[in-house]
């Protein structure tokens, strides 16, 4: 068995693999699944700390308290210095990722029954797009939190690659393949040479073609959901009795995860109200009021994130906004979701065109696309991505499991 375990800290959620022969490698973290969902809820009522499924759960009940997620996405800005307030405490959001790294640890090592004192962490290609050096403070950061945490020994793999690593163990001849990992907060590719018997190579640089992403994923498709049909009910696009727009930045912190808790703040409650008396179409901006006393923001992004779960499945979907105050059902359309997201899939396609240009490497070359991440089942972007390798086959890897798996097989290379 091996030493060491592959830690996929994800924007949405977060697996930990370890090498174990005839055995899967993901160990279970919540409630025998293999799948963490990064979330921490601090409840107010019980002076409790929850995480993962039991942290949305107790949220979802009406407990008093503050929910984080999308933690991930605090690497590598001017925000991870800051601090949130919690219980009446201020709390570093280093810490926080501390909070929820720890846990992950002590819930692998208690499904393995052994200590990981060293870990190979997935990183996206760019934490931080068109920033080297944030992109470097961003693993900095998260190489200090993780020793904060108690592991010793670090070391970093790009989450594509990690994926192909995955997929290499289960192929019985030589592809180009192009793994397309698109995840909570990044879309992330690799063109990369996978063979059998290349599997055993300590050093795989060789092998990889050219590695490309950029900053966009499935909360960015949450977003664009969000603001175009359902914070119209809330006042979005409305105006205000001087014919002045009522403004959108409220609308973009309750659409953007790990913003939300910006519109509980005493200034933007302050905000909210001359915006009240000033509005045109005062129900709205009273339900939006409602909802924000509620400090149900993060209900609301649960509620669209299901509803582009579902839009990735079917054509339309009936969306039961209970929480709202009247409450509301609306219909989402395909269509209409894919008109709201059609420019982040324009960057996502350039990406991936960069990428072949950088490899040298023509579209009709490509044998394999291996789909890996929870958002790659967004209908839109598959169709593109395979539409830009026309010949290649497409598999579906295991979209929340296969970069940890990938991972716990470059830990055995990096540490036995």
């Amino acid at each position: 068995m091996a030493n060491a375990c592959g830690v996929d800290f994800g924007t949405s959620n977060s697996t930990v693999g370890w090498a174990r022969p005839g055995q899967s490698a993901l160990l279970a973290l919540e409630d025998g699944k293999p799948t963490l969902p990064s979330v921490v809820f601090f409840n107010a009522d019980d002076d409790e700390v929850s995480y993962g499924r039991a942290a949305l759960a107790g949220y979802l009940a009406g407990y008093e308290g503050r929910l984080m997620r999308s933690l991930k996405s605090l690497l590598g800005t001017s925000l991870i210095d800051g601090q949130t307030e919690v219980a009446g405490r201020s709390l570093p959001f280093r810490m926080l990722l501390g909070h929820f790294i720890g846990e992950l640890k002590r819930r692998a090592e208690h499904a393995a029954g052994r200590e990981f004192p060293s870990a190979v962490f997935g990183r996206p290609v760019f934490f931080i797009d068109d920033s080297a050096a944030n992109d470097r403070l961003a693993e900095d950061t998260l190489a200090e939190v993780a020793r904060a945490a108690g592991f010793r020994d670090i070391a970093f793999q790009y989450e594509p690659i990690a994926a192909a690593f995955d997929y290499e163990s289960q192929i019985a001849r030589e592809e180009l393949v192009l793994i397309a990992d698109i995840g909570g907060g990044t879309s992330d590719f690799s063109l990369v040479r996978l063979a059998p018997e290349r599997v055993a190579r300590l050093e795989r640089r060789d092998d990889i073609l050219a590695t490309g992403g950029v900053h966009i994923g499935g909360t960015d498709f949450d977003k664009y959901l969000s603001l175009t049909s359902v914070m119209p009910l809330l006042g979005l696009g409305s105006r205000l009795n001087n014919n002045g727009d009522i403004p959108s930045s409220v609308y973009f912190n309750l659409a953007t995860w790990h913003t939300i808790n910006l519109a509980y703040t005493k200034k933007a409650s302050m905000q909210l109200a001359d915006l009240l008396r000033d509005a045109r179409e005062p129900a709205r901006l009273a339900r939006l009021q409602h909802l924000i006393d509620a400090r149900a923001g993060h209900w609301l992004a649960l509620k669209v994130e299901e509803g582009k779960i579902a839009l990735s499945r079917q054509d339309s979907a009936e969306l039961v906004l209970e929480r709202l105050s009247p409450p509301e059902t609306i219909s989402l359309r395909r269509h209409a979701f894919e008109d709201a997201i059609g420019h982040l899939v324009g960057s996502i396609d350039q990406t991936v065109l960069k990428l072949l240009a950088d490899a040298g490497v023509t579209p009709d070359a490509v044998d394999t696309v291996f789909f890996t991440g929870g958002s790659s089942g967004v209908r839109m972007l598959r169709e593109r991505i395979s539409a830009l390798v026309p010949n290649a086959r497409k598999v579906e890897g295991d979209l929340f499991g296969s970069i940890g798996a990938g991972l716990a097989l470059d830990a055995v290379r990096k540490f036995g």
